[in-house]
């Protein structure tokens, strides 16, 4: 496994298990005691529902658990003008003269579909230690790529990411 994970990465973690250990398992279990109450097993859906919620709640638990076991703890970057962790960078793309912004993550809070992108994408990889002003060039691989142009560099709070759920 190995993720990168910042300090407060592993913070929300513990939080996350701290509820999934309390509030979470206890109203699953009594979810399943309720069902069980109800008699015949064989056909009893709620019985099943909350089996399978159970068995959900716990396997969340023991990722969450090997990702702080097996997690390397990064530095965010510092706001010294270069791109790195919790950066935002917004980019011109040289070939298509377009615009796209970019906060750089760990793998374990990426997004893309709202612009978080993990520090191991191709892009976040070309991006991290340049400065504003910088033409970047994104490898691909095979001999493909295209130029990145970075317009700004933001340091940007991450207290509302969350951790992805998978």
């Amino acid at each position: 496994m190995g993720e990168q994970l910042t300090e407060d990465d592993i913070r929300k973690i513990k939080k996350e298990i701290s509820d999934r250990k309390g509030p979470i398992r206890a109203k699953i279990l009594e979810e399943l005691k309720a069902a069980k109450a109800q008699g015949d097993l064989s056909e009893n859906f709620e019985y099943y529902s909350a089996k399978r919620a159970n068995g959900r709640n716990n396997s969340r638990i023991r990722y969450l658990e090997r990702l702080i076991k097996y997690g390397k703890v990064v530095e965010e970057a510092e706001d010294d003008g270069r791109a790195g962790i919790n950066s935002k960078v917004t980019c011109l793309f040289m070939d298509r003269d377009k615009e796209a912004s970019y906060r750089i993550v760990t793998t374990v809070r990426q997004n893309p579909l709202i612009g978080l992108i993990s520090v191991q994408s191709p892009v976040a990889r070309a991006l991290m230690g340049h400065r504003e002003g910088d033409i970047v060039h994104v490898d691909l691989g095979d001999g493909r790529g295209y130029d990145l142009k970075i317009l700004s560099i933001e340091k940007e709070d991450d207290s509302q990411d969350e951790i992805n759920p998978y």
